[in-house]
C-alpha cells in the first residue's frame, strides 16, 4: 500500500538534550523522540527528567511538531508498579506517544492511560504482518519495524495490516551488530547491559586472532595493518532510496542518535529534509552526510543481504566539524559561541536549514570586551565574528576536519 500522494512521511529525529531537541526542530524534523526519567534505553545522561520532559513537550508543540518518549527497556518485576503513574504523567504533559518494547508494559500503559498512543519499539523485532496485527490488537498505533526487514517485507506488512496501523523504520545511523539490538556482549565483557541503556559498545572494539599455545602473539584478522573491528557494524544510510521506503508503506522515517551531538543531528536532519523536499540534488544530500561522524555507510538489509563491503575498519570519518553556534546577529557580524578551535584565515561554512549555505574567510574577531583576537581556543568562548552571510540564531558554522 503506497502512501497518498498528498501525505508526506514524517521525519523523526532523536534528542539527548534540550539543545539537540531545538536543533532537530530547527533543521526540519517533524517529530522528536527522547528518553524520560524511567525505562529509557540509553545512558542516563541523555534522559530528560520530569520537569525537562514537560518543557520539551511545550517546545515541540509550540513548533507544531510531535514528541515521542521512549519507555523501551524490558521491565523488571520491581519496575511494574511505577509504570501506571508514569503513563499518566506522560499523557498529562502532552507526550504524543510512548515507545515500548515489553508486552507487559504495553498492557499496563493501556490500562493506566488508554488515551496515550503506543508505538512498538524496534526492540520487539516485529518483522511480519501477523505479529503486527497482534500488536495492533493490543493497542499499538504504530510499529517501529525491526531493522532486518527488507523493502519487500515492509510492502507486504503494509498490504496485510489495517490502515489505522502506522509503520516506522530507521533510515540513518548506527546499527547494532545483534538481532534487533538484543545483545549480551556488553553485559558479559563490561558488566554494562545494553538492554538497560548502558552498552559499552564492545562490538566496536578492535580485536586480533590468537592461538592458545602462543599467548601474547596477536595476528591481524584483516590484510590491512593493525587490528580489525570485526564485530563493528556499518552505519545505515538510505538517502539514495529513502523514497522507496516511503513507497513501501512507511509513514515515519527515523534517524538514530540520542547519544549524538547537536551538530550531527543538524547535519543529518538537514540532509534528509533537503532530499524529501527536493531542495537539493541527491549528490548534494549524499555529500552532506559525509560531513557528520560515521562508520562506513551501508544500505542495511533493505535489499535483502546486507549491501556493503565486508571489511569494516571500525574507524569513524567526517569531512567537516562544527566550529561555532550562532547566538546573535548584527550588521556584518555574528555573535557566536565556540565549539572547536579556529583562527583568522580559516574558511568557515554556514550550516542553516534548507539549501546549502555559503562560506567565508575569518578576517576579524573580537572577545566580549571588544579586544581583537586571532584565535578561538577556549570551549564555548563567546565572540563577535565578521561575516558577510545572512544567518540566524541557532545556525552553525563548520570547517573542514583534519
Amino acid at each position: 500500500m503506497e502512501m497518498p500522494e498528498n501525505k508526506k512521511a514524517e521525519l523523526l529525529a532523536p534528542a539527548g538534550s534540550m539543545e539537540a531537541l531545538k536543533t532537530a526542530l530547527r533543521f526540519g524534523a517533524d517529530a522528536v523522540y527522547l528518553g524520560g526519567s524511567f525505562m529509557q534505553l540509553r545512558a542516563g545522561n541523555v534522559g530528560f527528567d520530569d520537569q525537562m520532559l514537560a518543557e520539551a513537550a511545550k517546545v515541540v508543540h509550540k513548533a507544531g511538531k510531535k514528541l515521542y518518549v521512549t519507555v523501551n527497556c524490558f521491565a523488571k518485576n520491581q519496575e511494574i508498579g511505577r509504570l501506571g503513574d508514569y503513563a499518566r504523567y506522560l499523557y498529562e504533559i502532552g507526550a504524543d506517544a510512548a515507545i515500548i518494547s515489553d508486552i507487559g508494559v504495553i498492557d499496563v500503559f493501556k490500562k493506566a492511560e488508554p488515551r496515550l498512543d503506543i508505538h512498538l519499539s524496534t526492540q520487539a523485532n516485529c518483522q511480519n504482518y501477523a505479529a503486527a496485527r497482534v500488536f495492533h490488537d493490543l493497542g499499538c498505533k504504530r510499529i517501529v519495524l525491526g531493522r532486518e526487514a527488507t523493502l519487500e517485507d515492509i510492502a507486504e506488512i503494509r498490504a496485510k495490516t489495517p490502515p489505522t496501523l502506522e509503520l516506522e523504520a530507521f533510515i540513518h545511523g548506527a546499527m547494532c551488530m545483534a538481532y534487533s539490538g538484543r545483545c549480551l556482549i556488553s553485559s558479559f565483557m563490561a558488566s554494562r547491559s545494553g538492554n538497560r541503556g548502558e552498552c559499552a559498545q564492545p562490538c566496536r572494539w578492535n580485536y586480533a586472532l590468537t592461538e592458545e599455545k602462543r599467548p601474547g602473539e596477536y595476528f591481524p584478522i584483516a590484510e590491512e595493518d593493525g587490528y580489525s573491528a570485526i564485530l563493528s557494524s556499518h552505519d545505515l544510510n538510505t538517502v539514495d532510496f529513502v523514497e522507496d521506503i516511503v513507497r513501501a508503506g512507511v509513514s515515519s522515517l527515523k534517524i538514530e542518535g540520542r547519544m549524538k551531538t547537536p551538530y550531527y543531528i543538524a547535519t543529518v536532519v538537514r540532509a534528509y529534509r533537503m532530499k524529501l523536499d527536493g531542495l537539493a540534488s541527491p549528490a548534494v544530500c549524499r555529500e552532506e552526510l559525509e560531513c557528520a561522524s560515521h562508520r562506513p555507510y551501508s544500505s542495511g538489509f533493505y535489499f535483502g543481504k546486507e549491501q556493503a563491503e565486508p571489511y569494516n575498519d571500525g574507524l569513524y570519518r567526517q569531512k567537516k566539524k562544527i566550529a561555532a553556534v550562532v547566538t546573535g546577529v548584527g550588521e556584518g557580524y555574528l555573535e557566536i559561541e565556540q565549539r572547536n578551535l579556529f583562527s583568522s584565515g580559516d574558511e568557515l561554512e554556514l550550516l542553516a536549514p534548507g539549501i546549502p549555505g555559503g562560506s567565508f574567510t575569518v578576517t576579524g574577531m573580537e572577545d566580549t570586551e571588544g579586544n581583537a583576537v586571532e584565535r578561538a581556543p577556549h570551549p564555548r568562548q563567546k565572540l563577535k565574528l565578521a561575516c558577510p552571510l545572512k544567518a540566524e540564531p541557532g545556525d552553525m558554522l563548520r570547517m573542514k576536519s583534519e
